[in-house]
Parts: C-alpha cells; sequence; structure tokens
C-alpha cells in the first residue's frame, strides 16, 4: 500500500515499516509523487485547511487520514465512506502547554510593556511596576483533555487553584460540564480555553462568556479563533477591564486594521502554540505507530468520532 506524508523529513522519522508499505512525499495537493491509486493512508500538510480536503475524493482506495494537528475541525464531517479520520492527540501537548505558560507569565508580569519600554530605549519602573503575579491565582482550564491537563501540570508549581471543564462532567476527577461556566467564570483569575472547534463550541467565548469574568482577569484563548466572537473581543477588551493572550483569532491571519493590534492589553501571536523544532519526530513518531497498526489490522488511536 502507498503512505502519502507531507515532509521530506519525515522520511526518516516514521521508523521501520513492513516490506509492502510505500511512503512518498506529498508536500502540496498539486504536486502529488505519483498516482492516486493505491493510497491507503494519507498525512495532509499540518494545519491545511478545508481546500486540501478536495483531495480527498481524488483518492480511490483511501482508507485512514491521519492529521498532525490536535483539532479537526476542517476535516471532522467531510470523510468519503469507510474513510477513518484521526488526529494528532498529545503531539501537541508539550509545546501549546509552554506556550500557555509563556503567555499567562508574559501577561501577569507585563512583559509586553517592557518589551515596548525597550523598544523606546526607556526604563519603566515606575510605569509598570509592580506588576501582577501568578502564584495565588484561580485558573479556569476550559477543555480538559491532553493539552488541559498538560498545562495543569505545568501551572502546578506556580501555587495556582485549578478549576477543570469538559463537554461533560467527570465528578471522580473534579472535572465540571461546560454548562457551569455561568457560575465558575466570576471566581477566575486566568481562564484557558483549549476547546476544539466544533459545532458546540463555535462562539463559546461570547459577550455574556467575557462579561462573566471578573475585573482585572485573564483570557487565554490557544484553541481555535471562531471559539471566541471576534466582535464580543473587541468590545469587552477594549474597555481595559479585562486583557487576553491570544495565539488563535478569527480570521486568520488578522486584518491588520484589527483594533486587536494594538491594545495595549492584548499580546497576540500568530498561531504558533504548536508550531516547534519537535514538533516531526513528534507527529511522525505517532504517523508510523498508525500506519504499522493500520498495516497489521489493529485498532487505531485517536480516532475522530463527532470532531473530536
Amino acid at each position: 500500500m502507498k503512505v502519502w506524508i507531507p515532509h521530506q523529513a519525515g522520511l526518516n522519522l516514521i521508523g521501520e515499516l513492513p516490506p509492502d508499505v510505500t511512503v512518498e512525499v506529498a508536500e502540496h495537493p498539486d504536486r502529488l509523487p505519483s498516482t492516486v491509486a493505491g493510497v491507503r493512508f494519507w498525512v495532509p500538510p499540518f494545519l491545511a485547511g478545508s481546500d486540501a480536503t478536495a483531495l480527498l475524493h481524488e483518492l480511490p482506495d483511501l482508507a485512514v487520514v491521519q492529521l498532525l494537528s490536535a483539532g479537526a475541525d476542517a476535516w471532522a464531517g467531510r470523510m468519503p465512506a469507510g474513510v477513518t479520520l484521526c488526529d494528532a492527540r498529545g503531539v501537541h501537548d508539550p509545546s501549546t502547554a509552554e506556550w500557555v505558560v509563556t503567555a499567562v507569565l508574559a501577561q501577569l508580569r507585563a512583559f509586553p510593556a517592557f518589551v515596548r519600554a525597550q523598544a523606546d530605549r526607556r526604563w519603566a519602573f515606575q510605569e509598570v511596576a509592580p506588576t501582577d503575579e501568578l502564584a495565588g491565582k484561580r485558573v479556569l482550564i476550559v477543555g480538559a483533555g491532553s493539552i488541559g491537563t498538560a498545562v495543569r501540570d505545568r501551572l502546578a508549581p506556580f501555587e495556582v487553584r485549578f478549576t477543570l471543564v469538559a463537554r461533560t462532567a467527570r465528578p471522580e476527577q473534579g472535572v465540571h460540564g461546560v454548562e457551569e461556566l455561568p457560575r465558575l467564570l466570576p471566581e477566575a483569575d486566568v481562564v484557558v480555553v483549549l476547546v476544539p472547534l466544533t459545532d458546540q463550541t463555535r462562539g463559546l467565548i461570547d459577550k455574556e462568556f467575557l462579561a462573566a469574568m471578573p475585573d482585572g482577569a485573564l483570557l487565554v484563548n490557544a484553541a481555535r479563533g471562531p471559539v471566541a466572537r471576534t466582535e464580543a473581543l473587541v468590545a469587552e477588551l477594549g474597555t481595559g477591564r479585562i486583557s487576553a493572550a491570544l495565539d488563535v483569532t478569527d480570521p486568520e491571519p488578522l486584518p491588520a486594521d484589527s483594533p486587536l493590534w494594538t491594545m495595549p492589553n492584548v499580546l497576540l501571536t500568530p498561531h504558533v502554540a504548536g508550531s516547534v523544532r519537535g514538533l516531526l519526530p513528534r507527529a511522525y513518531r505517532l504517523v508510523g505507530d498508525q500506519v504499522r497498526r493500520y498495516a497489521a489490522g489493529q485498532e487505531l488511536i485517536n480516532t475522530v468520532v463527532d470532531g473530536y
């Protein structure tokens, strides 16, 4: 069978495969490495948009689509009959958790203000200090999956108090259901959003969500841009009542005329939480494991059901 992967480096990272498996590099849908016949396992480019899904219907023998992203929103519900969709759950846990910790600390300790002062060669002690701190904060993690757990573990040494929220409550694990957010948000100093983008989570961060956050709270969105309603973000953050750290926006790239660019209480990064040097080794360990599972007739992991 043929396996298509999007990176040349993946050929050396995927590991040993059965002799009847041929791996080819398909970096772009417009430049295919061979005929489409016989492609059973396809790994699309990282963060490929919905336009890449058009190739699904040109691969007559396709059986498995293995994503390199943790989110499957561009692909869920688009699979042809008989094709299994798998995400990269676990691959992005370290990098995204690191981004969250970095963003939280940077905002609370006012690093953006210090960077702006440095650019002006200005000693900003009097205008910025004392800064806020992470110690003692109440942290609400909305999205208690593998990345949410990784964030909790990395924030634990900072003497914070946690509340975790998932799609459905897991009382035995101390995880609350999403329907409890109106009660939980007013008690949170830092709100970290890590949910996948689905019909249920689209627009989750709306006017009411933001209004429920207490004065001085920090919103961290490392999920997907459309999880937040941009107009509600602009309106609430424009008051200066709360602050935000955003790795994702709606739309992406964020238009140059968006007010979010110039708000002093907003830290923006261009969807880079998962874009680290360790991505490909971790991703292709998963890809290799999945190919070997499929070739052996074993059950695949990370299968996507109902968008998750």
